[in-house]
């Protein structure tokens, strides 16, 4: 008698014992289950890390010379490193994506990234350093959009968009799961100087000089204390000094001494210009069916269940919405999340409808409970052992390998039902 044929027969001699087994798969899969990570796609593109700096005034050449330059010739040597690209605009902003060999640990890729970036900042200039450059493990598995609109005219782009930055982002940040959440846009509070060139050529005076003044005199200057030992006998108060900080108001602003003339005289901003608070950049404005919002990414991190993911940032956002100021409303324009739901709905419909079209055949055919019961225990044995199959492989649930359990689902009835 062959080998297969020994094993069937034994777990038809010894049922007690086929059916432990098949408990067994049971509970693996049903741990493996729990356990999964839910995606909406297989994580296949390598890890990269994005590296981002802002050339004030500079232009796309100036960027991609004396910024994206440098930095790349550091990077170059790099462990596990495939290739890196970078994007360089007008505005003065420059985007560096390094990209890394799938098995690479990304942390430690990102961590690599910044001592190269360490090494690089001297030949980058000062302005760039003073803006600061940031290192990021880019996310690119996003999960949803959240969006903030007002229907009082007060609250324009500029306000929602600074109100996400300040109450939103770091509270969605610190949900377990969440990758990295960012409003669109460089829409955040800035003080804007419009100066008149044709005033500045009549005085002699050019931007740097402004730029210099404004730098010079927008500090925070700590004075020390009054009284500080080693003082003079009897004193008995320390006092400390506290100044002026940075600046806070337009006026404040436009009272910056530019220069100082021969005569006694000062030249100050708003003797060559007005200044106003709007936004740091205009050259992006979320809007949703033609209203201007304020949209807020959400990326996944790698591992985490989308699904929870998901339900944890609409209930800490209801929470945080009973704080909106009034006339402030949140709603979700752009969500993945749906067609992973409709997927596990789908399979779990599959599974249903398969169970009850053996029960009906293997019964009619048959005509026996008993005889019908062995082919109903057998399919879910089969399609929840799938996940623990998926466990061990590495894999996620997700759109791809949730049609392993549809194809194993068709090969169980047909199996049963022959």
């Amino acid at each position: 008698m062959s080998e297969p044929s020994e094993i069937r027969y034994l777990f038809i001699r010894r049922p007690i014992l086929a059916g432990v087994i098949a408990m067994v798969i049971v509970l693996l899969g049903a741990f493996a289950l729990r356990t999964l990570p839910i995606n909406r796609y297989p994580t296949i593109t390598p890890p990269s890390v994005q590296v981002s700096a802002v050339y004030p005034g500079a232009t796309a050449e100036d960027v991609a010379s004396a910024v994206a330059s440098p930095i790349e010739q550091q990077l170059s040597g790099l462990d596990g490193l495939l290739y890196f690209k970078s994007s360089n605009a007008s505005d003065g902003t420059m985007n560096l994506q390094v990209y890394f060999d799938i098995s690479r640990d990304l942390d430690l890729a990102a961590v690599d990234v910044q001592n190269q970036l360490n090494v690089a900042e001297p030949q980058i200039p000062q302005e760039v350093v003073r803006q600061g450059l940031t290192v990021t493990k880019a996310q690119t598995d996003i999960l949803m959009v959240i969006a903030l609109s007002s229907e009082d005219p007060r609250y324009d782009a500029t306000y929602l968009s600074n109100y996400s930055k300040i109450y939103l982002e770091d509270e969605i940040k610190r949900i377990p799961g969440v990758g990295s959440a960012g409003t669109f846009g460089q829409l955040q509070f800035s003080m804007l100087l419009s100066l008149d060139p044709d005033r500045m050529a009549q005085l002699g005076l050019t931007v740097a000089d402004v730029q210099a003044a404004v730098l010079e005199q927008n500090t925070t200057n700590p004075a020390g204390r009054i009284g500080r030992e080693p003082a003079p006998p009897g004193n008995q108060l320390t006092l400390p000094v506290t100044t002026v900080g940075r600046l806070t108001d337009p006026k404040e602003f436009e009272n910056i001494i530019v220069r100082a003339r021969p005569d006694g005289s000062l030249i100050r901003v708003k003797d060559i210009g007005r200044v106003t608070l709007g936004a740091q950049n205009y050259d992006l404005v979320s809007k949703v069916n033609g209203v201007t919002t304020a949209a807020m990414r959400v990326f996944l991190r790698p591992g985490a269940n989308a699904l929870n993911v998901k339900a944890a940032i609409v209930d800490r956002m209801n929470q945080l919405a009973k704080n909106f100021p009034q006339g402030v409303s949140w709603f979700i324009p752009f969500d993945t999340t749906p067609f992973i739901s409709a997927s596990v709905e789908e399979v779990v419909t599959t599974l249903f409808e398969s169970m009850l079209l053996v029960t009906l055949v293997v019964f009619i055919f048959l005509q026996s409970w008993r005889t019908t019961l062995i082919p109903v225990l057998a399919v879910p044995v089969a399609i929840i052992g799938t996940f623990f199959g998926l466990q061990v492989l590495g894999f996620t649930i997700n759109l791809f390998t949730l049609f392993a359990p549809v194809l194993a689902i068709g090969i169980v009835v047909d199996d049963a039902i022959v």
